[in-house]
């Protein structure tokens, strides 16, 4: 059993930055592999970004790659998601999401464990 808690997320305007972060509770971060998940409203949840327990292997939607870059620290437990060049169709409640597998995780129904979620809103 994993929890997870977001922070970061906030009120930005278009063309700013946010950097998400994601700390987890126990001892075993370094074999989950942990990612990214957002939700606006009205529609499904879709996947933004994932990693390995490895910090190298990664996989991006098409919509974050080149702006959004996810990294973890395993010695803090935490994941970290930094959005560059926000636009207001990024917004939307972030939710960081655990793999026990330790898997690259594009689809957001295979991941077991998730936080509760941070609101970023981009305005134009």
């Amino acid at each position: 059993q994993v929890q997870l808690v977001e922070s970061g997320g906030g009120l930005v305007q278009a063309g700013g930055s946010l950097r998400l972060s994601c700390v987890a509770s126990g001892r075993t971060f370094s074999g989950y592999g942990m990612g990214w998940v957002r939700q606006a409203p009205g529609k499904e949840r879709e996947f933004v970004a994932a990693i390995r327990g490895n910090r190298v292997s990664t996989n991006y939607a098409d919509s974050a790659k080149g702006r959004f870059t996810i990294s973890r620290d395993n010695a803090k437990n935490t994941v970290y998601l930094q959005m560059n060049s926000l636009k207001p169709e990024d917004t939307a409640v972030y939710y960081c999401a655990a793999d026990p597998f330790n898997t690259v995780v594009t689809a957001p129904r295979g991941y077991k464990y998730w936080g509760q979620g941070t609101q970023v809103t981009v305005s134009s």
